[in-house]
């Protein structure tokens, strides 16, 4: 590995370089935002050339992912502490939600992962896969016997998706006025919880509780 630049510190080892080059990317987007960092702003940082960087990473939306993937560690942890308790595959992925909703626009590095704000800079194709194995993961730690509710792991795949394109659609476009945490408890449990319990009665409550509200605020008309 070529030990040129690097401000006089060359890293030992490809993963020690990699790690660099994210944190120096990471700096960036703090700085700039992520539409206006650039491959050559992340070399600039380290003091290498941009054909250094390419060596490690071939796009900087690849880089941009792993900044996302790395912040988003910490989020998780805290998100699984704040479900401890919760054993219902469908109580613990609204309540999940919820908290993810509240608690994502404070984590910008995350915020990358689902594409938001400054997201021009790299392509959809580029982090949807991405975002998708990374909500997959959030829900293996979920305090949930998937399997035992039915779940598989293609199951998983695809509930991760859907959480991961909702949450897209409710942090880009919040409604307006803001909602409190019960309506959008009430909207999530009645047409996203269903889908992860066994088929019986319909909740009316619940199905009162979003249409009276919507008719009321036009929320799911303007969304």
């Amino acid at each position: 590995m070529a030990h040129h630049g690097w401000g006089g510190r060359p890293p030992a080892t490809d993963a020690e370089a990699r790690q660099r080059i994210v944190d120096a990317t990471a700096r960036c987007i703090d700085r700039h935002g992520v539409a206006k960092t650039t491959l050559s702003d992340v070399a600039s940082e380290l003091g290498v050339t941009r054909q250094t960087v390419y060596r490690h990473f071939a796009r900087i939306s690849d880089i941009v992912g792993e900044v996302a993937a790395q912040g988003a560690e910490s989020f998780v942890d805290r998100l699984v502490a704040h479900l401890q308790g919760v054993a219902d595959p469908a109580e613990a992925v609204v309540e999940g939600m919820l908290f993810c909703v509240r608690a994502i626009p404070d984590e910008p590095h995350l915020s990358l992962l689902l594409q938001l704000k400054d997201s021009s800079a790299f392509g959809r194709g580029a982090t949807a896969a991405d975002a998708v194995a990374y909500g997959a993961r959030m829900l293996r730690r979920f305090p949930v016997d998937w399997e035992a509710a039915g779940v598989g792991e293609d199951d998983l795949i695809g509930l991760a998706e859907v959480i991961m394109r909702l949450l897209t659609s409710l942090l880009q476009h919040p409604s307006e006025p803001p909602q409190g945490d019960e309506r959008l408890r009430a909207l999530l449990e009645r047409w996203l919880a269903p889908a992860l319990r066994p088929p019986g009665p319909r909740d009316h409550s619940a199905a009162r509780a979003v249409n009276g509200s919507t008719s009321r605020d036009g929320w799911a008309a303007s969304r």
